[in-house]
């Protein structure tokens, strides 16, 4: 029997992508993300970037979910 996998884990999803989003980064910025890469071995840096992106909003969003008090 097959161990339940726990989805609230956004990576572990298999969902397909196919919503293109495109950015756009100065000369600091990109200099700053190849540093970035460089120094912590990050070999993927679109699910680098998309996985930081997903885990801001989500912290977000729990940070301005209402509580009663």
């Amino acid at each position: 029997m097959k161990p339940k996998q726990n989805t609230t884990d956004l990576s572990k999803r298999k969902a397909p992508r196919t919503h293109r989003q495109v950015i756009t980064l100065n000369d600091q910025e990109l200099r700053a993300l190849e540093r970035y890469c460089q120094k912590y071995h990050v070999t993927n840096k679109a699910k680098f970037i998309r996985e930081t992106l997903m885990r801001t909003i989500l912290k977000r969003f729990e940070e301005d979910h209402p509580t009663l008090f």
